[in-house]
């Protein structure tokens, strides 16, 4: 299993430099393709208007149109997130008008399934809204192997994860969490450097064919399951540098380590579910509070299967 990893490392990784922008133009324009990127967010209003400026005036001009539509897909803001998404050039959706005979459950996993019914790209990039110092690279990077080789289905960003100055230092639920599951459970995916990474891309015709677990486990779930539909060698990942955002704090991570957990023990046993719930505790004044959270444990269907996108794709 490792030399087949080591292989997969030597053909399926790449840089973003490794594709200059003119090539992924002319094979956009040879092949007829068309790309969306989509934002999921909630109260981001602090950088989500530069992420969306950023791709406008790098990728979707006259000289440079690799990006054919860009979506901030919202999940309730309480903030001016939307306003100013759209002030920087976005279309705006709000979660709760795409397919509303359903109503929506909470996290992000039912944004970028949701997404699917609002857009009409070949190529479908999710991008993160909390990104600081966003550069273009993000998307070029990662559409880039899916416009020039038609074997690629499925591209993972991958980047160094700063935590605050120490370099290589975030990513915390990645090394504690997904690393050893993926590695234990699933090793063909033991080269992914960033697996719970929030940008990637792929293919429509592969994305409408997963199912999407609503919450955090969104990211860990889609690349599993990308694995056993297409196999290890339509899967890869670019190098785009550094990513800078904001962090969660330890609970917020303890959530979301159980969100992950439970979605790798779906994938694993298909059978009965550990206690989807979550107890942290809490320094209270005479001691500790327990708080218990419950753990993500609806997924939504393949969206091939929901009746208006067939609609929505036929027409």
């Amino acid at each position: 299993m490792l030399e087949e990893v080591e292989r997969w490392l030597d053909r399926r990784s790449w840089s973003v430099g490794d594709r200059p922008l003119d090539q992924l133009l002319t094979a956009k324009r040879g092949a007829g393709t068309t790309v969306s990127v989509v934002l999921p967010a909630l109260n981001e209003e602090a950088t989500v208007g530069d992420i969306v400026a950023t791709i406008r005036r790098e990728l979707m001009t006259e000289a440079v149109p690799l990006v054919d539509e860009l979506v901030v897909l919202d999940s309730g803001s309480t903030d001016r997130t939307a306003e100013v998404a759209a002030a920087a050039g976005a279309r705006v959706v709000h979660r709760d008008s795409v397919l509303p005979r359903l109503p929506a459950l909470p996290g992000k996993g039912e944004v970028l399934w949701r997404s699917l019914l609002v857009t009409g790209g070949d190529i479908v990039c999710f991008v993160d809204s909390d990104l600081r110092d966003f550069s273009a690279d993000f998307v070029s990077g990662i559409v880039g192997p899916l416009l020039t080789d038609p074997g690629v289905q499925f591209v993972k960003a991958m980047y160094d994860r700063p935590l605050g100055e120490a370099a290589g230092q975030g990513g915390r639920v990645t090394e504690l969490v997904a690393r050893p599951l993926l590695n234990l459970h699933w090793p063909q995916l033991a080269g992914f450097v960033q697996p719970l990474g929030g940008e990637y891309a792929a293919r429509r015709s592969l994305l409408e064919r997963l199912p999407f677990p609503v919450g955090y486990g969104v990211e860990l779930g889609l690349l599993v399951d990308a694995l056993h539909t297409v196999g290890l060698d339509a899967l890869a990942q670019v190098d785009v540098g550094v990513r800078l955002h904001r962090h969660q704090d330890g609970r917020a991570l303890g959530r979301m380590a159980a969100a992950i957990y439970r979605t790798a023990q779906l994938r694993l046993a298909r059978g009965h579910l550990i206690r989807p719930v979550l107890t942290q505790f809490e320094r209270v004044e005479g001691g500790f509070a327990p708080r218990t959270y419950p753990v993500d444990t609806e997924e939504r269907p393949p969206m091939a299967d929901v009746p208006e996108y067939a609609e929505r794709r036929a027409a």
